[in-house]
């Protein structure tokens, strides 16, 4: 899949240009503004690790495509990927570019990560045949992958753009031993007790974190890198995997999204943060629509996950123009399928009309529901709003919810439910209130760089890859990053 790099242009030796080669470039004083693939250990378990690559193109000629192989001691193999494609045999390890991250600039770099079981490093690495160069330096580095709406209401169109190519199958995995400090290692496996969402030791606890913009148009906003700052400089508990049905979405090839939401669910598990598999069903609004790729989708990962204790699933987005019956009839027939492979999993479902709970329709929706609830144990049920357009009506059927129903904010937006339009901080603050003083999670609508106003960081963002400090957070992305930031009461 790779080709030779072009020679490297070394100053100062016109004369020779033709002669020098790439290997020459890697072994001279020049060596440093060659390309480098430098690797990077950014968390250990005991059992395995994550690791990373960064290839940078240190040259001065743009890098059309790279390849990186290298060696893996006995007991330690890849057991998942992402941003790669992988082949080679044994302890032999290849990953080449995908078809939107070949091509590297001068001086900007492509990173690809894996887990790991073992303990081992790689060895022996190469960067297109020649030495990468750069070592197995334990540095720091940043996420620069690839090229895109929302989901409150039935006015929100999407916006994508070109997506990205299928990605390989990633293995089955062992569940690592959370980081000590993270959400998860402080929690473990959480359940439902009375109204309130419980860690392992029994105590009501409140998750705040980020859900994901749609993974067919903005995966290039949730890799390693932005993930890292989620976790750490923003202190997110949590992370809402948030995958379209249609739209794009899973229904154009299950195979490549199921594949991406298990990299995304190793990506949360290695930083500590629980993960929110969001079955992203918009329109139609029925869900028994795709009740048959619902429980294919659900078996799978909830049988490849189900030793992890930081999953939860919810098993349907926004239902809409559907009675709560037939969301019920949905919920009665997915949950087993997750209960037989996954039996301590939290379950979230979505209510009616948008999981407003009712409010854009009849209104009767906490009474529907509480006279006719999904009988299965750890289950809550869904909420979203979206401040700029949902004032005292959605508002006060919320508040009665969260005194009546176990009820977990899985989309919320400081704006118009567009997703788009000004902000109302205070109303949305009014409602962040009320869920801290019942302990009601939430993940809030999206880490991306969308061009509405909902998402967190400015357009073009995530091409760069700089993810880190506020500088390209929009007013949305600051003020919902501060609030995530304040101490957790775990």
């Amino acid at each position: 899949m790779s080709r030779k790099l072009r020679n490297v242009l070394v100053a100062g030796a016109v004369s020779v240009l033709a002669a020098v080669s790439l290997a020459v470039a890697v072994g001279s004083a020049s060596a440093a503004t060659t390309p480098t693939a430098t690797f990077t250990k950014v968390s250990e378990w005991g059992s395995g690790f994550e690791g990373r690559y960064t290839v940078t193109n240190g040259g001065t000629s743009t890098m059309n495509s790279w390849q990186v192989s290298f060696t893996l001691p006995a007991g330690t193999a890849v057991s998942s990927h992402w941003d790669a494609a992988r082949s080679g045999s044994g302890q032999q390890v290849v990953f080449a570019n995908l078809s939107w991250n070949g091509t590297i600039a001068p001086g900007a770099s492509v990173v690809f990560g894996f887990i790991g079981t073992g303990s081992g490093s790689p060895t022996g690495c190469l960067l297109n045949g020649q030495p990468c160069a750069g070592g197995t330096q334990p540095s720091p580095s940043a996420s620069t992958p690839r090229p895109p709406s929302p989901s409150a209401s039935p006015s929100k169109p999407p916006s994508p753009s070109a997506a990205p190519s299928t990605p390989p199958s990633a293995s089955p995995s062992t569940s690592p031993t959370a980081n000590p400090g993270t959400p998860v290692a402080a929690n473990g496996q959480l359940r439902v007790c009375g109204r309130q969402l419980c860690n392992k030791n029994g105590k009501a606890i409140q998750l705040r974190g980020m859900s994901t913009h749609g993974i067919q148009w903005y995966a290039s906003c949730a890799t390693a890198g932005s993930l890292d700052v989620l976790a750490q400089e923003w202190k997110a508990d949590v992370l809402r995997i948030s995958m379209y049905i249609q739209e794009d979405g899973y229904e154009t090839d299950p195979r490549r999204f199921t594949d991406l939401v298990h990299n995304y669910i190793e990506l949360a598990t290695a930083r500590g943060m629980y993960a929110i598999v969001d079955w992203h069903m918009l329109d139609p609004g029925d869900p028994n629509y795709n009740l048959a790729r619902a429980k294919t989708f659900f078996a799978e990962i909830a049988q490849r996950h189900a030793n992890k204790v930081n999953v939860l699933y919810e098993i349907a987005n926004e239902p809409s123009e559907v009675s709560w019956s037939a969301i019920k009839s949905y919920a009665d027939q997915v949950i087993p399928v997750i209960r037989q492979r996954d039996p301590e999993a939290v379950v979230l479902v979505g209510t009616p009309d948008w999981s407003s709970l009712s409010v854009s329709g009849d209104g009767n929706g906490v009474a529907t529901i509480t006279a006719n609830p999904v009988t299965a144990g750890n289950l809550m049920y869904v909420f979203h709003f979206y401040a700029a357009s949902h004032g005292n009506a959605y508002y006060n059927t919320f508040a009665q919810a969260v005194d009546t129903l176990p009820m977990f904010v899985t989309e919320f937006g400081t704006q118009q439910a567009t997703g788009d339009g000004p902000n109302d901080f205070t109303n949305a603050q009014r409602y962040l209130d009320l869920m801290a003083a019942k302990k009601v999670s939430w993940t809030n609508w999206n880490f991306s760089d969308d061009f509405r106003s909902g998402a967190v960081f400015t357009t073009g963002t995530c091409a760069t890859g700089q993810f880190s400090g506020t500088t390209r957070l929009k007013p949305a992305g600051t003020w919902i990053r501060d609030r995530i930031r304040t101490p957790d009461d775990f």
